[in-house]
């Protein structure tokens, strides 16, 4: 884990000096959240390892720890999540985009998101995520789903069994049951 660190710290301090700019798109801001925050996040678990869950550090409040730099500006990873990524850009794809370093948490994709590939990237995610049988399990008349589902209800608009529908490969009838899975925050590795 400690051998990637000065990766880590080099590509965070090259998105700290390249922070989104006015004229930037949409998906080139977006790319750089998403980027920024899971690189964020593993350096946060190289720099505190060997530990056992994310919920270890920082008093079990490491989404709160303000200690990711942007530019001039210094973030903590729900800033990132909250105030910035959800309601700016309020893409519910983006809950398959973020890692939290939990075993419960979608996979992370293996590379950083790219502007021009992003709608590809967040779609490819989020089907990967919603059927991934350990963290989500649907049926035509029951799902038992990740809690990231409840926990951002709110940014399904359309409802979870229309997001599910949309992007799962097995259709859920409009009243299945829904059930939340047990989060397992033990560390990804």
């Amino acid at each position: 884990m400690r051998a990637n660190s000065s990766k880590i710290e080099t590509y965070l301090e090259h998105l700290k000096n390249t922070p989104p700019k006015s004229d930037w798109t949409k998906n080139e801001k977006l790319a750089y959240w998403l980027n920024l925050y899971n690189a964020s996040t593993v350096y946060l678990i190289v720099s505190n390892y060997p530990i056992k869950s994310i919920t270890k550090i920082n008093g079990g409040k490491p989404w709160d720890k303000k200690f990711i730099k942007s530019g001039d500006k210094i973030y903590s990873l729900n800033d990132i999540e909250n105030k910035i990524i959800r309601p700016r850009f309020k893409d519910p794809r983006i809950h398959a985009a973020l890692n939290c370093a939990a075993k419960s948490c979608p996979e992370m994709m293996s590379g950083a998101y790219l502007p021009k590939k992003l709608s590809t990237q967040l779609t490819k995610q989020v089907k990967a995520w919603i059927n991934d049988g350990f963290r989500n399990k649907i049926t035509a008349d029951k799902i038992e789903i990740s809690q990231i589902f409840d926990w951002y209800k709110v940014d399904f608009k359309d409802g979870v069994i229309a997001f599910i529908n949309k992007y799962g490969s097995v259709k859920v009838n409009e009243n299945a049951k829904i059930s939340y899975l047990e989060y397992d925050w033990a560390l990804n590795e």
